[in-house]
């Protein structure tokens, strides 16, 4: 979606599910990260049978639910030529099959693979069939749980007896607080600390007592360590059992909610293990809600990671065969490669359509669930329907806005706005979320396209283009100042006030940068901080602009305010939209997000009762039939084609892009 001060753009009304179509890169050359959608739940193993480790992925969300294969071209048995092979470009991804359920994992007994989810196991994976289970035990939870999320489940033989175990993560959320109670958001003292407990995940033994055939499982035991203390994790515990620190005994790494390792060592001996203590290892995962799985990927006998990320990711974390105090070290992660195929922007993809670099095509910035603000350049010029696009950059600024973190690289940084300990409604457990959702305008009126951002934090900051029209370079961040009569409204549940001017309201929706009263000076029209839909009119002050308090101007047909959320806490915001004249009449329209995209049509302006203006509009339906929502969509609109009418381009919660094309161009 372009937001460029005075411009008006059209869009469509409604279409058929196979209108909506993923982009692809269409790049024959290209090549880029690995990656399934929300989730991933990686199973590394030679699924063609030709003597090397492909991928199997499981991919829980929606839209890309299922089984994706992702297949190793390397040669035969080949981990380490100078041709690279331990990192292979994979081919793009092949969908075995679904539904995939959440926590897949990979087992082995014997030299046969077992796949489980939970308690229940894919007797015929091999055969595509991921709906036919078995139970491998009558109870999903073994333990007193209240609330469990993360759900673990591997076969082992933990005690070398020669029968495989079971072996159990649960991740506990009783004493953090769970979304299902009224009052789940307010666990932050007036300092901003957290006043709960922390995610808690611990790891459980079910010992087999009989045989492999015929299995026996005793009642669950909770492992502890040396010191009395069970083995912990914080949330999502992802066990691997294996021999990390090559003594001949079998170890534990775990993953966690957050984006860390922690590595448990056995003292005692493969008949008898004991644990020490757990120890936090040195690499961090790029995103979090981690899935390790304990694979020798590079055949030189040691045990390295294969780890999923939230994003979908896949990245081998290399075990490098150094142990210090006992400890083994691994590299820092390297994501895996794939051929290009579909387009992906990551989890919750928030793009917008603008022509960035001023080559006279649009192109994509967008925000996503990681914090980041990507570049995806449109390689084919005007007037092509299907572009070519390169690999999405990361953009970057002189510097990093408050509550964000990122790592230098030369003069600038990459933008990236992250939680950190008590940046998100939901508790410290979001940490490396930043959930930006993106404007594209000229803000300042020097007729270059600047970058406004809100995110996780609801603190909407923006970024002056200080380049030029075909080399844009961000400056510095700065908050979005509003000439308020009194002090910043905040949204009731955030501990935290707001600065003098600030702009704080609902988290995770659209700062939509446009001109929406005609006067040429550009507004913003985004959810307040109780989620209505408000204009926050600029206006003419002295030799400057200044941006006025909102006004909730922004009606429906009966001339009530549009109340797009009115939930609290982290049910709060969440609405994404754009501001285009979809219909061709002449009047502005609202794109909202929905099961793809809601269309609400703009009715003529009227006076209200205290005199201003008031905009109202009429939902019309959704701009699609097909339903690709997860937590939510994401509307901007394009003319790739150039025939100067807007089509739709909706980013989904898989990070994927889906392309509407405007059905006034069928009848142009």
């Amino acid at each position: 979606m372009m937001f460029i001060v005075g411009l008006i753009y059209p869009l469509p009304s409604v279409c058929h599910a196979d209108d909506l179509v993923r982009l692809r890169y269409n790049h024959p050359t290209l090549v880029v990260d690995l990656g399934v959608g929300l989730w991933a739940f990686p199973m590394p193993m030679d699924w063609d049978r030709d003597g090397d480790l492909d991928l199997v992925v499981g991919c829980p969300d929606k839209p890309s639910n299922g089984v994706y294969l992702f297949e190793n071209p390397s040669p035969k048995g080949n981990y380490s030529s100078p041709k690279g092979e331990k990192f292979p470009t994979f081919k793009p991804p092949v969908r075995l099959g679904g539904p995939a359920k959440q926590f897949l994992s990979l087992s082995y007994v014997g030299n046969q693979p077992h796949i489980l989810a939970g308690n229940e196991e894919f007797p015929n994976f091999r055969d595509a069939d991921w709906k036919t289970t078995k139970k491998v035990h009558p109870d999903k939870n073994v333990a007193t749980v209240k609330h469990l999320r993360g759900n673990f489940w591997r076969y082992a033989d933990y005690d070398g007896d020669g029968a495989h175990d079971l072996i159990v993560g649960h991740d506990v959320w009783d004493s953090f607080g769970f979304f299902d109670t009224n009052d789940w958001y307010k666990g932050y003292r007036s300092d901003g600390s957290w006043s709960r407990g922390n995610l808690r995940g611990f790891i459980y033994w079910l010992r087999n007592t009989a045989t492999d055939a015929e299995p026996k499982y005793a009642e669950a035991e909770q492992l502890k360590s040396i010191d009395g203390n069970a083995l912990e994790t914080y949330g999502w515990p992802t066990q691997n059992y294996a021999d990390f620190d090559g003594d001949g005994d079998f170890d534990f790494v775990c993953g966690e909610f957050l984006d860390g390792f922690t590595f448990f060592r056995n003292v005692g001996t493969r008949q008898a293990p004991k644990w020490n203590p757990g120890v936090k290892l040195a690499p961090r995962m790029d995103l979090q809600m981690i899935v390790p799985h304990a694979v020798d990927w590079d055949a030189d006998g040691d045990v390295d990671l294969v780890v999923g990320d939230e994003d979908g990711r896949v990245a081998l974390v290399e075990h490098t065969g150094k142990l210090v105090d006992g400890v083994p070290q691994f590299a820092a992660p390297r994501y895996f490669r794939q051929e290009q195929d579909e387009v992906d922007l990551g989890v919750l993809a928030t793009p917008v359509g603008v022509d960035w670099d001023g080559d006279g095509d649009d192109d994509l910035l967008a925000g996503n669930s990681a914090g980041y603000v990507l570049f995806l350049e449109n390689l084919s010029g005007p007037k092509v329907a299907s572009p070519k696009w390169a690999e999405a950059k990361k953009l970057e600024s002189d510097t990093a806005p408050s509550g964000s973190a990122a790592t230098t690289q030369g003069n600038t940084v990459p933008i990236r706005v992250m939680a950190g300990p008590n940046g998100s409604i939901q508790g410290p457990a979001e940490a490396k979320w930043g959930y930006t959702t993106i404007g594209v305008a000229d803000w300042d009126g020097d007729g270059l396209s600047d970058v406004i951002i809100n995110s996780i934090w609801g603190l909407v900051h923006w970024y002056r283009n200080e380049g030029t029209r075909t080399a844009p370079k961000l400056g510095k961040p700065a908050p979005i100042q509003v000439a308020w009569s009194g002090a910043p409204p905040k949204p009731a549940w955030n501990w935290w006030n707001p600065r003098d001017n600030d702009l704080v309201t609902s988290w995770r929706t659209t700062p939509m940068a446009v001109d929406f009263t005609g006067d040429g000076l550009c507004d913003l029209v985004m959810l307040d901080h109780e989620g209505f839909l408000c204009l926050w009119e600029r206006r003419r002050e002295g030799r400057g602009v200044v941006l006025s308090p909102p006004r909730r101007a922004i009606v429906d047909e009966s001339d009530k305010p549009l109340h797009l959320n009115a939930g609290q806490g982290g049910r709060s915001g969440r609405r994404k939209l754009t501001v285009v004249d979809w219909d061709g009449d002449g009047r502005l329209d609202l794109l909202v997000n929905g099961r793809n995209a809601e269309v609400w049509r703009g009715l003529e302006p009227k006076r209200g009762s205290d005199g201003d203006t008031v905009y109202g509009f009429a939902k019309a339906g959704d701009a699609a039939e097909r339903n690709i929502e997860g937590h939510d969509t994401s509307p901007t609109t394009v003319d790739f084609d150039g025939n100067g009418i807007r089509d739709l381009v909706i980013g989904a919660e898989d990070g994927r892009l889906y392309f509407l094309e405007n059905p006034r161009a069928a009848k142009k």
